[in-house]
């Protein structure tokens, strides 16, 4: 053990976890120049233990490295066990070190022994709580560049506290039996550049860091030290003269035989093993990582059992990774309790191999196998910068090395620069597979940055880092900015001088570059060749433009040179819009303008109005009245009723544009004079008068004049109005008062204004007629009479001599009902609930006036009036849920509905004798529950809110008798293919007549019942029907009385159908007295089986006799006599499957059959007969004679019709 000290006033270095993790360490250090840092060195394979200030002890497994802190700047002491020895060094740096050491002659200079005690300090010297966590879980290397590498701390599992000061360890090589630590750990090898940052810190595990060797083959101390304290014989490979056996390691505590068989001690010997791992699972591989998986590990004891009885222990995992091949060397890349791990910055392409081991208990297990993968490829890695191999004053050639391609084959590179123009845009120049390239065409003494990126199948790498590399040469005069020569609206001409420090004999080629600030701000060539002039064409007017020159030769080309700014010329403006005139008085009138659609690109323009006075514009001078850049003027100081004419034009910085079309103007005239007083022409009516005037002096001729005439009152205060307005000289005024004063006066106007009024002149009217009556007030004293009156009217200048009143329903029907000089009148015989109008005329000796408005009113509402039209409804329509209508006990009555005289009739009362019924307002009712054939008589009346009505008149009605009760049906006769049904007579209260009409109904496949037969017989016979089927049937009597009702429904079944006859079988001789019977097949019948039966009789039998039943259609039969006769027959039956019933049908006809002894079989067809016996003729060969015979007559016939025609 290492204990290395440093002094607060040197420069401390420290660890990452020191740096990184805790900051708080700088001020401890920098806080207090008296204390001292000292950095415990942890060799692996040894424990660091430390008491704590609350007396607890914390162990630290090496390797480890442990900063601690002096509280007193001195070192702490150290306490070692017996065997071992304490020495500090101080190196030329003035770093002291205490180093701990065993007396033995074999251990490398840097690393303490392997057997090594726990080494105590107390507790002032306790570490930092930042560097010493409390977490038991074995601590491997850190995931993040800040973390404490593994050669610098670990963390395992605590062991077990013993009670002593001094706690012994013991190594893991004594479990493991292969590792001793007397061997220099071995240096690293060299990191590739391309490696991870990650992996290059991860450490050997010392599994792996510290083998055997023959530098040294014994133990520290001589010995090697199991559980049991006895000389191990493997493992370390002891030393070859150990005999010693029972001597116990240098450096550990003395014990006695009886703490040798400590209980402690022994279960630690029991203490669980691992067993081995499964072979790791590797998934999700991609080109830099990759997710490992592993199964939880099975713990075994010492005695080879499985672990069975108590709690379960936690174990950590160590995942190791290789990336040569499986013998290479691998590396820790986590430890941990998680059973996966995802391992991150592996390069593409790359072939891995992993192990995973299990730690219990500070035991760690054997590895697992191992499983290989390899990762994906990748886009190459980032080229380095292009290298600089040739320049010249105008090309640069360039190289550069590929990249990792990182599995993938790279297949091009992309050369990229900026131009020279140093805005950090670049532009590809090149894209191939070559690794070098020649810039051409550039300028002398110009720096050109460049960067490279290569590209393969999964894609392209980033960019190299950014190169510049300069072109020899000295840089180009710059050339003289270009000169202007002339302008136009849309043009330019340039020229430009060859530069003095060119010869002669160069060529060398101008370009002229343009900015216009429409485009942008950057320049754009318009022209490019030898000529020291050019003129651009297709520009804006009164633009400006800037242009600057270049000059280029075959191996440089110039800066460009300073900027000419230059203007193009403003185009004559088009002209303005037409002029308008407003406001024309007699003395003046307002032009306004509207500016020229086209002004010629200049903007501002001036106006130039111009006017003359005439009517024609050749020889008339022309007077500017306005120049300006307003676009309206008010033209003063005219004469009145004069013609002017104006023009207008635009005058802008490019020229002066055309004259608008002239507009010509007139001034308004003077307003008129006095007219003559006004004059009263003819005789003065009551109601209008007659005026007349003459017009004022006029100063043009044939000047048009409008004339006002304004009334008023006689009163001071009465307001004038306008009576006319017009040209003529006389006017008529209407609508006036009878014997009233009025005041009238005139005067003129023309377009410049009126003239003054007149003087009032009075005109008093004459008496006329009365005037309008006011409306009269009409009083409803019932619902049949009213009194109107109304008051008299003294406004026409006379005495009233009468008053004349109409009356009527409307206005088309009024009629004089009152002619006198009272001012009311009485009115009688009215209808109720009716409206009725009236109008009022007043006469005078001058005449009648006019009539009054219409008056209004409308007589009180009354009882309905009775009900005249009654009579009996034949056929009644009723809802379905009330109760059916029967014509013997039901009437149905039906009325008009009556006047209901200004209410509406809520209901109606029903007169049946003595007896009253309400219905409700609808004008039908059907009365139920009546005798049969009984006379009645009836009225009705209506009622409403107002009262009830007057009955009717009476009417006489009688009930039909009862219909007929539905007959008693049955079956007279069932079949398989119909039913026969009847029915008779039933007891019941309606009577069967002769006319009594049947109908007989069905009920069908949807469940409704539809008529079959509709008639007056008693039987009918129903066709068509299915064998063994249900059929529902109800019948119904209708007579003159009316439908009766429907029977109860009645079931009948139709039989199973008998199976058919069979043709006469037909049979065929065999050899011997043998033949075979063969007849027709019949279909099976709604699924029952059929049987066939065959019967023969012979020679002198009487009877049939049955010789075979079956379902085959053939029979053969045996031992028949020779010349003997035989007939045969055949039937079917049909076995039914639900009844077990079988049906048989008729009879076959017979086959006569005579066996002969032949050499030849005779077939027999059926009806065949002997030579011997005669045989009849059947039904179809005698209706076929018959058929041939009508057809050859019919033939013969026809062809002597043909001969005759």
């Amino acid at each position: 053990m290492y204990v290395t000290m440093m002094m607060t006033d040197q420069m401390l270095e420290l660890p990452p976890l020191l740096n990184g993790e805790v900051p708080v360490m700088h001020h401890m250090i920098n806080g207090d120049a008296s204390q001292q840092v000292i950095v415990v060195q942890v060799n692996p394979g040894e424990t660091f233990t430390i008491r704590r200030e609350d007396g607890t002890l914390q162990c630290i497994q090496g390797p480890a490295e442990v900063p601690m802190m002096s509280p007193n700047g001195s070192i702490p002491p150290i306490h070692v066990p017996p065997g071992y020895i304490s020495q500090v060094l101080e190196d030329t740096t003035g770093v002291r070190r205490v180093v701990v050491t065993p007396h033995s002659e074999c251990y490398p200079p840097s690393y303490s022994p392997a057997i090594s005690p726990t080494h105590h300090l107390p507790p002032p010297y306790m570490t930092h709580p930042h560097f010493i966590p409390t977490s038991h879980t074995a601590y491997y290397p850190p995931a993040s560049p800040g973390d404490v590498p593994p050669h610098q701390y670990y963390q395992h599992r605590l062991p077990p506290i013993y009670p002593e000061e001094i706690i012994p360890l013991y190594n893991m090589s004594t479990f493991l039996g292969r590792e001793e630590y007397c061997k220099p750990q071995p240096k690293k090898p060299k990191e590739r550049p391309t490696e991870r940052q990650s992996l290059s810190r991860v450490s050997t595990p010392p599994s792996s860091s510290y083998k055997n060797g023959s530098a040294c083959n014994s133990t520290p101390n001589g010995y090697s030290k199991n559980h049991s304290g006895t000389a191990a014989t493997g493992g370390g490979g002891g030393s070859p003269g150990n005999k010693r056996t029972e001597r116990r390691a240098r450096g550990s505590p003395k014990h006695t035989e009886s703490d040798q068989q400590d209980p402690v001690l022994d279960t630690r010997r029991d203490q669980d093993v691992p067993s081995g791992m499964d072979k790791p699972q590797v998934c999700k591989v991609q080109a830099h990582s990759a997710l490992v998986s592993w199964s939880r590990a099975t713990q075994v004891g010492a005695s080879g059992r499985g672990q069975t009885d108590g709690a379960p222990q936690s174990c950590s995992y160590e995942l190791l990774l290789a990336d040569k091949s499986c013998d290479g060397k691998y590396k820790v890349v986590y430890s941990g309790e998680e059973l996966q791990y995802t391992l991150t910055d592996l390069r593409p392409a790359t072939d891995y191999h992993v192990r995973v081991s299990a730690v219990c208990n500070s035991v760690k297990g054997p590895h697992s196998e191992v499983r290989a993968f390899t990762t994906h490829s990748a886009p190459p890695e980032t080229p380095l910068p292009p290298r600089l191999s040739h320049r010249t004053k105008s090309s640069l050639t360039l190289q550069w090395k590929p990249p990792v391609d990182n599995g993938s084959k790279i297949t091009s590179y992309i050369l990229e620069w900026d131009e020279g123009k140093k805005n950090s845009v670049f532009r590809e120049c090149y894209f191939g597979h070559q690794r070098h390239f020649k810039v051409m065409r550039l300028c002398p003494a110009v720096g050109y940055t460049f960067r490279v990126a290569a590209l393969n199948d999964i894609g392209p790498s980033g960019f190299s880092p950014e190169v510049v590399f300069h072109t020899t040469g000295s840089l180009p005069q710059m050339p003289l900015a270009p000169r202007l020569l002339r302008a136009g609206t849309s043009w330019v001409a340039l020229e430009w001088t060859r530069p003095s420090g060119c010869s002669p004999d160069e060529a060398l080629t101008y370009t002229l570059e343009m900015q216009d600030d429409s485009k942008g701000p950057e320049f754009k060539a318009v022209y490019s060749g030898a000529e020291l002039s050019s003129r651009m064409e297709g520009l804006n007017r009164n633009t400006s433009y800037r242009f600057r020159l270049t000059t280029c030769s075959a191996e440089w080309k110039s800066t460009p040179s300073s900027i000419l700014v230059c203007r193009t010329t403003a185009d004559k403006p088009g002209p303005p819009a037409a002029p308008r005139v407003s406001a024309v008085t007699s003395h003046g009138f307002c032009v306004t303008w509207d500016p020229p659609q086209d002004d010629g690109g200049c903007g501002d323009l001036t106006y130039l109005l111009e006017m003359s006075e005439g009517n024609s514009e050749e020889g008339s001078q022309w007077e500017v009245v306005y120049r300006g850049p307003l676009r309206e003027h008010v033209c003063k100081d005219l004469n009145a009723s004069t013609r002017y004419t104006v023009r207008l034009s635009a005058i802008g910085s490019g020229g002066h544009s055309q004259y608008v079309d002239s507009l010509h103007v007139c001034t308004l005239s003077m307003p008129p004079g006095t007219c003559r007083p006004i004059t009263v022409q003819g005789s003065v009516k009551h109601r209008e008068v007659n005026l007349q005037w003459e017009g004022p002096v006029c100063d043009v001729e044939n000047e048009s004049l409008v004339y006002s005439v304004e009334m008023s009152g006689v009163e001071e205060e009465a307001n004038p109005m306008q009576v006319y307005n017009g040209t003529h000289t006389e006017c008529t005024v209407g609508s006036l008062l009878p014997g009233a004063t009025y005041r009238f006066r005139v005067r003129a106007a023309n377009d410049a204004g009126y003239g003054p009024y007149t003087e009032f002149v009075e005109v008093t009217t004459a008496a006329g007629p009365p005037g309008q009556c006011v409306v009269p007030v009409i009083n409803l004293t019932s619902h049949t009479c009213a009194v109107v009156s109304w008051e008299t009217d003294e406004s026409s200048g006379a005495d009233i001599s009468g008053y004349q009143l109409d009356w009527g329903r409307d206005q088309d029907s009024l009629e004089m009902i009152y002619n006198g000089t009272e001012t009311f009148c009485e009115i009688s015989n009215l209808e109720a609930a009716a409206s009725y109008c009236c109008r009022l005329q007043a006469t005078n000796q001058a005449g009648a006036g006019p009539y009054s408005d219409l008056g209004w009113c409308r007589t009180p509402a009354a009882a309905p009036n009775a009900v005249v039209s009654l009579y009996l409804q034949e056929s009644v329509s009723l809802p379905a849920d009330e109760e059916p209508f029967s014509p013997s006990t039901c009437l149905a009555l039906a009325w008009d509905e009556p006047n209901c005289n200004g209410q509406e009739i809520t209901c109606y009362t029903i007169a049946m004798g003595e007896t009253l019924i309400t219905a409700g307002n609808a004008t039908c009712h059907v009365i139920r529950n009546l005798q049969p054939d009984s006379e009645y008589s009836v009225q009705v009346r209506a009622e409403n809110s107002v009262g009830a009505g007057p009955f009717g008149p009476s009417l006489q009605v009688r009930t039909k008798p009862l219909p007929p009760s539905p007959p008693k049906l049955e079956c007279a006769a069932t079949g398989p293919q119909s039913l026969k049904l009847r029915w008779g007579d039933s007891n019941s209260r309606g009577l069967i007549t002769d006319d009594t009409t049947y109908v007989l109904q069905m009920e069908d496949r949807n469940q409704r019942f539809v008529p079959i037969y509709r008639g007056p017989s008693h039987t009918f016979k129903v066709q068509r029907l299915s064998e063994s089927s249900r059929y529902t049937f109800r019948i119904q009597a209708v007579s003159e009385a009316g439908e009766g009702p429907f029977s109860d429904t009645h079931t009948f079944t139709t039989t199973k159908s008998v199976p058919p006859t069979l043709k006469a079988p037909r049979v065929a001789q065999l050899e011997g007295n043998a033949c075979e019977v063969t007849w027709e097949s019949v279909p099976p019948m709604r699924g029952d089986r059929i049987t066939y039966v065959l019967q023969v009789l012979g020679g002198k039998e009487s009877e049939y006799r049955q010789v075979y039943k079956g379902e085959d259609t053939s029979y053969q039969l045996f031992g028949l006599q020779w010349n003997t006769d035989y007939r045969l027959r055949v039937f079917v039956c049909r076995r039914c499957s639900d009844t077990s019933q079988e049906l048989c049908g008729p009879f076959s006809p017979s086959t006569h059959f005579s066996p002969r002894r032949t050499n030849t079989a005779v077939a027999l067809e059926p009806g065949s007969v002997s030579t011997s016996t005669p045989k009849a003729l059947t039904d179809e060969q005698f209706a076929s004679l018959i058929v041939l015979g009508v057809a050859g007559a019919s033939i013969i016939i026809a062809y002597l019709l043909q001969l005759l025609i």
